[in-house]
């Protein structure tokens, strides 16, 4: 009986047996199965913050380009920042900065400079116009003067002739006639006593004056 007991529970393909060795095989795969999972949990966790590591880098990588393309560009633009330092080095950021600020107050300055004199070349053309418009004016009234100056001028040429002429008659018909070779012989002597300078200028000076007289006492008498 004893020995009946014995061989039922040594015996390796009894039916509790093979339970006792499935529970264990189940348990052991369900251990597995966990593993496994928090592996690849692990692995994805990792993978995202690699992941995002790498997006920093790239961000940080995209600034730090961004702005040393900014520092070129000033540098280009600026002509105080084209040369290096006087040790030969290229210059540092914030000396691009520096020169920078101090260039666009530069600028500022020509600026106001340029809009100070733009105002003041307004105001000169202003007054460059209004000039060339009374000059025209004035020279249009001149014309207009001339014009009449001149009809004038033929007038008073005429009355001065005419006065001339007169005076010279009074003295000519004071010339004895009796007979031809008398007028002959005082006619000479007429011309050698009436048309030197002196006397014709005597008699020119009288015949402005007696029309100067003339011409101011005419408004008088109307």
């Amino acid at each position: 009986m004893a020995e009946s007991s014995y061989n039922v529970k040594s015996e390796p393909h009894s039916p509790k047996h093979q339970i006792s060795s499935r529970s264990s095989s189940a348990h052991n795969s369900d251990d597995g199965h966990t593993t496994d999972s928090e592996e690849n949990k692990s692995s994805s966790s990792l993978s995202y913050k690699e992941r995002r590591r790498e997006a920093h880098t790239q961000a940080e990588q995209k600034r730090r380009d961004a702005i040393k393309k900014g520092y070129d560009g000033l540098q280009e633009l600026v002509p105080t920042c084209q040369q290096n330092d006087a040790s030969g080095y290229k210059l540092s950021k914030a000396t691009v900065l520096q020169k920078s600020i101090e260039y666009v107050g530069y600028l500022k300055q020509q600026k106001l400079k340029q809009e100070e004199e733009r105002a003041a070349m307004l105001k000169e053309v202003k007054a460059l116009r209004i000039l060339h418009k009374n000059y025209e004016h004035m020279l249009q009234h001149q014309q207009t003067s001339k014009q009449q100056t001149e009809a004038l001028s033929d007038d008073l040429k005429f009355q001065v002739f005419q006065s001339i002429m007169d005076e010279m008659f009074l003295s000519f018909e004071k010339l004895p006639m009796n007979d031809f070779d008398e007028l002959a012989n005082s006619v000479c002597e007429w011309l050698e006593e009436t048309f030197i300078s002196q006397f014709m200028k005597e008699i020119a000076q009288r015949s402005l004056n007696n029309i100067d007289s003339g011409s101011n006492s005419e408004p008088m008498q109307n």
